[in-house]
C-alpha cells in the first residue's frame, strides 16, 4: 500500500469522526425515549464528574460558574472526537481493528450508562445503537475515501479519463466479483463506476466522498437536535394546583434595589435563582407515578405519592439558600418564598428510632446527600419544597419535590427530585458528598457581599452608593454591617428590610469618595453578636469564610 497524502489522511480522518458524531447522534435520540441520561455524551460526562477530584471540582465551579457543565460536555465530545479521527485513519489498513475500537468506545459509554446509580437494563440500547450507527457509517465512508485513494493512485501512474485501468494500475483491493470472473473479464474496479473510467458519466470519487460527508453531518446534526429536544424538554406539567399554605405569611418588604442600583434583589427571581449540582442532564419525573419512600431505622416505613404529599399541611417560609462552593463574594446565594411540607411531619409519621444520626436522602437521579437527623426535625422548619416564588418548582429546581434545609449549605440539606429518606448512621451510609471528604454538618457561616460599586470600576469624586447583602442563617441572622475603606475606621451601614433570622439581608451606605485607588471591605455581625470571622478559608471543606473586599478607582 502506497504512502498516504495529507488529502488521504484527511479523508479518513473525517470518516472516522462523523462516524462518532453519527452514532453519538443516534444514541442521544434513542436515549429520549428510554432515559435521557444514559446518552452516551451524558453518560460518560456523569462518570467523569463522579471520577473529578474535589480540587478540580472546586476549580471548575470557581472558574467556570454555570459554564461548567457546557465546558465539561465540550470536552468530552472533543476527546471522543479526537479518538475517533485517529480510528478512522487506522481503519484505511486495519478495517477490522478499527471498527471493533469503534464499538469499545460506544461499549465504554455503555457501561457508563449502566454504573449510574439509578440505572436500568435498558440503559445500554443507547450505547448499542450508537456502535451499530457509527461502524456502519464508518465501512461506508471509509469504501468512498478509499475511491478517492485509488483514483489518486491510478492519476499518478499516468491513468487518465481516456485510458481504461488494469490490473497493473488498480491496487487490488479485493472488488472481483463471479459475474467478471465467470466471462474470464478483469476484476472489476471500483474506478469502472467513477468519471474516471471511460464511457461512464457517474460522479467523480472525491464529489462522491464529500456529498456523503456532507449527508452524515447534516444527518447528525438533525438527529441529535430532534434528541436533545425530545429528552432535554424537561418542564412542570400545567395541571399542578398548589394547595393553600396553613398559614400565609404577610408578603415580603420592598427590598432597596429600587433604591440603590446593583444592589441583588431582595427576592431573587427564579429565573435568576442559582443552580450548583451534578446532573448533565435534567431528570424528568411523572408525578402520577412518582413516589416519597421512608424506610430505614423507622417504626413504620411507608411511601406516599405526590397527591398524598399535597395533602398534608404545607408551609411557607421564605429561606435564603447558599451553596458550599460560594466563595467569597462569589453568587450562589439566592433567596424566595418557599413553600411545603415540613420534613418533621413525614418523620414524626415514620416513627424515627434512637440511635439515627442523619437522613439519608435520595433523589430520582440516584444521587445522594446526609442531613444531620437534628436539622430536620427542630423548630427550623426545614421543608420538602413543593413550590417557589408563588409557583411549583421548575424542573433544574428539583420538580416535582427537594429538600430546603435552613441554615445548612445545600450539599448536606437541599437535595432536588427528592425520592427518598432514610434514617440511618453515618457509619452505615455514607453520601456522595460524604466519600469526597466534605464535613457532615455544615451550619452556613456568617458572610456579607458588595455587589455595587464594582470591582475594579472606575468613578468620579463624590457621593458614591455602597451596598450589598449579608447573612447568618446559622446565627439568628443579620444585626449590622460595616464597611471600611481602605485602613480608615469601620462604618455601619444602613440594614434593609427584615425577612427574617434565615434571609438574607440588604445594606447601604454613603461613601464620600476622593480621587485614588481605594479599597473597599465590608464585613457583618450576627444575631448574637458574632463578628464574621477575617480569617480567609477556601470552601471546601466547609464553606468559605473572610471579609469581601474590591478595588474601586475614582478619578
Amino acid at each position: 500500500m502506497s504512502t498516504p497524502t495529507r488529502t488521504t489522511r484527511l479523508t479518513y480522518a473525517v470518516s472516522g469522526l462523523l462516524a462518532a458524531a453519527a452514532g453519538m447522534a443516534a444514541g442521544h435520540l434513542v436515549a429520549a425515549f428510554v432515559n435521557p441520561a444514559a446518552s452516551p455524551v451524558l453518560a460518560i460526562g456523569s462518570t467523569v464528574v463522579d471520577a473529578t477530584p474535589t480540587p478540580v471540582k472546586e476549580w471548575a465551579v470557581q472558574t467556570l460558574g454555570t459554564n461548567d457543565k457546557p465546558v465539561l460536555l465540550t470536552t468530552v465530545a472533543v476527546v471522543t472526537a479526537l479518538a475517533s479521527a485517529g480510528i478512522g485513519l487506522l481503519s484505511r489498513s486495519r478495517h477490522s481493528l478499527a471498527n471493533a475500537l469503534l464499538v469499545v468506545l460506544a461499549a465504554l459509554a455503555g457501561i457508563a450508562a449502566l454504573l449510574r446509580p439509578a440505572s436500568l437494563p435498558q440503559d445500554i440500547i443507547p450505547a448499542v445503537v450508537a456502535g451499530t450507527v457509527g461502524v456502519a457509517v464508518l465501512s461506508g465512508l471509509r469504501l468512498l475515501a478509499e475511491r478517492i485513494e485509488d483514483s489518486a493512485q491510478l492519476a499518478a501512474r499516468g491513468g487518465d479519463q481516456r485510458s481504461q485501468p488494469t490490473p497493473a494500475t488498480v491496487p487490488d483491493r479485493g472488488w472481483a466479483t463471479s459475474r467478471g470472473a465467470s466471462r474470464g473479464q478483469e476484476p472489476e474496479s471500483p474506478l469502472d463506476h467513477t468519471a474516471y473510467a471511460p464511457g461512464t458519466p457517474g460522479t467523480p470519487a472525491r464529489r462522491s466522498f464529500l456529498l456523503g460527508a456532507a449527508g452524515v453531518t447534516v444527518g447528525a446534526a438533525a438527529v441529535g437536535a430532534l434528541g436533545q429536544k425530545l429528552g432535554g424538554g424537561a418542564s412542570t406539567p400545567a395541571d399542578v394546583t398548589l394547595p393553600a399554605p396553613a398559614t400565609t405569611l404577610p408578603p415580603l418588604p420592598t427590598g432597596i434595589e429600587g433604591k440603590v442600583k446593583g444592589v441583588s434583589a431582595f427576592r431573587t427571581p427564579t429565573s435568576d435563582f442559582y443552580r450548583v449540582d451534578t446532573a448533565l442532564v435534567i431528570p424528568r419525573v411523572d408525578v402520577d407515578t412518582w413516589k416519597l419512600e421512608v424506610d430505614g431505622m423507622v417504626d413504620k416505613p411507608f411511601s406516599m405519592s405526590f397527591k398524598d404529599l399535597l395533602a398534608m399541611d404545607v408551609i411557607e417560609k421564605d429561606i435564603t439558600l447558599n451553596c458550599v462552593s460560594n466563595d467569597v463574594g462569589g453568587p450562589y446565594i439566592s433567596s424566595t418564598r418557599w413553600l411545603g411540607v415540613r420534613v418533621r411531619d413525614v418523620l414524626e409519621r415514620a416513627g424515627i428510632q434512637s440511635g439515627v444520626e442523619q437522613i439519608f436522602s435520595e433523589s430520582v437521579d440516584g444521587m445522594t446527600i446526609s442531613t444531620p437527623v437534628e436539622a430536620l426535625t427542630d423548630d427550623r422548619d426545614a421543608l420538602i419544597a413543593i413550590a417557589m416564588d408563588g409557583q411549583p418548582l421548575p424542573p433544574r429546581h428539583g420538580f416535582p419535590a427537594r429538600l430546603v434545609t435552613p441554615g445548612l449549605y445545600g450539599f448536606v440539606g437541599a437535595t432536588k427530585w427528592l425520592s427518598k429518606l432514610t434514617a440511618t448512621t453515618y457509619a452505615k451510609d455514607k453520601a456522595y458528598w460524604t466519600e469526597r471528604d466534605w464535613v457532615t454538618d455544615a451550619p452556613v457561616k456568617t458572610q456579607s457581599r458588595i455587589d455595587t460599586p464594582m470591582g475594579l470600576g472606575t468613578y468620579k469624586p463624590g457621593k458614591i452608593a455602597v451596598g450589598g447583602v449579608a447573612w447568618a442563617q446559622a446565627g439568628d441572622g443579620i444585626s449590622k454591617v460595616e464597611v471600611r475603606v481602605d485602613d480608615g475606621p469601620w462604618r455601619e451601614a444602613t440594614l434593609g428590610p427584615d425577612g427574617g433570622t434565615v434571609y438574607w439581608r440588604q445594606w447601604s451606605w454613603v461613601w464620600d469618595a476622593t480621587s485614588g485607588r481605594h479599597d473597599v471591605t465590608v464585613r457583618a455581625t450576627n444575631g448574637k453578636g458574632e463578628v464574621q470571622t477575617d480569617k480567609r478559608v477556601d470552601p471546601f471543606p466547609g464553606g468559605a469564610s473572610g471579609y469581601h473586599s474590591i478595588v474601586v478607582i475614582v478619578s
